[in-house]
């Protein structure tokens, strides 16, 4: 049968309209996909080496390295690149690891499912600016509920949007309640399409609820783990709107709280320093690129199952 189909595909022959069909039904993606994703990548990537940048008059003086001088001199960007990484390493593991759990119990069937499933998955369809402003007020340090519970069991209350120590433990708990219904979407997608005669074999091994967790889920749902790791690491590098949101379009408590996408915003926006936005946009992008090299390398070594 496969000597069959390899004679089938030799007999294919590629004419004119056998080439400019499949064309002409793909042209509008690709047109798409050319104007709002590969011309902006290319454009940002030449007006970061542009100096004294016009960017009404689309002009310059020469072509050099002066933004990343710029950039990497500004204590604020460097300030943004180091919340953007702690960020991104304190989230992701617990985002991670939560909805995992959560996966795990909505995969069962317990009862009232359903209503757990729409509370889980009501971040993903409610607006941003909205949820921002009900987080706002359960971090408010006088009347948050946030607050109050830490107070029922004996614990102080945090200046949560006011003190800079505690603006990235606010940002953190915020971001981490965001990332749990896509990644318990694609943990459940991931439980689901595990074969329950791994875990009859199991039991009838003697291995407990631990165990099967342990030697069957895990291996068998590495695959999964990885990408929404890799998911998660690329959006969480790419944090704006809990901030934006919680404070005010301001960049945390005494603009502590800076992050890189923020920064790109403000330069761009706000003080309309185009070769600078572009520079620290590149930057962001290899930050980005690095880290997912990483994570796909040590994806291969930890990746059991295919």
């Amino acid at each position: 049968m496969r000597k069959d189909v390899q004679d089938r595909r030799s007999d294919v022959q590629i004419t004119p309209r056998t080439f400019w069909e499949p064309a002409l039904y793909a042209a509008p993606f690709l047109l798409v996909c050319m104007t709002f994703v590969i011309w902006p990548v290319i454009n940002v990537f030449f007006t970061s080496f542009y100096e004294n940048y016009d960017f009404i008059n689309n002009t310059y003086e020469s072509i050099g390295f002066e933004s990343f001088k710029q950039l990497f001199s500004d204590r604020y960007f460097l300030s943004s690149l180091k919340n953007t990484l702690l960020y991104v390493f304190i989230t992701v593991p617990i985002s991670t690891a939560f909805a995992l759990l959560f996966a795990s119990l909505l995969n069962q069937k317990i009862k009232a499912g359903g209503i757990f499933q729409t509370a889980y998955f009501l971040p993903l369809v409610t607006s941003s600016i909205a949820i921002g402003l009900v987080w706002k007020y359960m971090f408010n340090a006088d009347y948050g509920v946030i607050n109050s519970i830490m107070n029922m069991f004996g614990f102080s209350g945090l200046e949560w949007l006011r003190q800079p120590d505690d603006a990235m433990a606010a940002l953190c708990v915020f971001g981490i309640w965001r990332a749990l219904p896509t990644s318990i979407i694609m943990f459940m997608s991931g439980l689901q399409a595990i074969d329950t005669r791994y875990y009859i074999a199991a039991r009838l091994d003697g291995a407990g609820s631990f165990k099967q967790f342990r030697r069957v889920t895990l291996p068998l749902l590495s695959p999964t783990l990885a990408l929404v790791i890799c998911t998660r690491v690329i959006s969480a590098s790419k944090v704006f709107n809990e901030v934006f949101v919680l404070w005010n379009s301001e960049p945390g408590p005494a603009r502590s709280l800076y992050t890189v996408v923020f920064y790109i915003y403000e330069s761009f926006f706000v003080n309309w320093k185009i070769g600078l936005a572009s520079a620290a946009a590149l930057v962001l992008f290899g930050i980005v690129f690095i880290l997912t090299l990483v994570q796909l390398f040590v994806q291969k070594k930890l990746v059991f199952y295919k």
